[in-house]
């Protein structure tokens, strides 16, 4: 956990990388792109917890067609800035069976979770699965996995804001920042 000098340090030192209105505007496309393909199909969107939460909260009033809500929560993370071991500390609540499933994440990244968390839905019997996330980090080489609708492309850098925390501080801003370094 950092102290809120050094994370006061960190934002200051920081570099902007999407500015508040473009994430705005890539919620309200990626609300209309899901509307388009999900809109009749009432489904169950299952946000990850703790990195989507900005996401969905802003993303959830903008989709007009009824759906299910509920939430899961794995990491690889925790409050470190590289990836480990998949941890699920809280699997889904709502039945999948048969369902339309929409998994809603902050980021892409390497996609080593959400294509774990894609599998297990599946294998739990989904009827689809979709992936939605606000953000994909440009690695330059494939991933295990594609999402099919993503708010902005970020570069490989340690990013921070709207969801997404550096050393568990800074979710809460709007806009997304690079931190100077990394």
């Amino acid at each position: 956990m950092l102290s809120a000098a050094e994370a006061q340090r960190i934002l200051q030192e920081a570099d902007l990388v999407c500015a508040e209105a473009e994430v705005a505007a890539a919620v309200r496309r990626v609300a209309d792109e899901i509307t388009a393909v999900l809109g009749g199909a009432h489904p169950l969107v299952l946000s990850v917890m703790g990195g989507a939460v900005i996401f969905t909260g802003q993303l959830l009033p903008l989709l007009r067609f009824p759906l299910d809500f509920d939430y899961l929560h794995v990491t690889r993370y925790g409050d470190t800035t590289t990836g480990g071991e998949l941890s699920w500390i809280v699997p889904p609540r709502a039945e999948v069976q048969g369902r339309t499933v929409l998994v809603v994440d902050d980021i892409l990244d390497e996609g080593i979770t959400l294509a774990a968390i894609k599998k297990r839905i599946l294998e739990s019997g989904a009827a689809a699965c979709y992936t939605a996330v606000f953000a994909e980090k440009e690695l330059g080489h494939a991933k295990p996995i594609a999402a099919d609708f993503t708010g902005v492309h970020l570069p490989n850098r340690y990013v921070f804001g709207f969801g997404m925390d550096v050393k568990g501080a800074w979710r809460n801003l709007p806009a997304v920042y690079a931190v100077k370094g990394l």
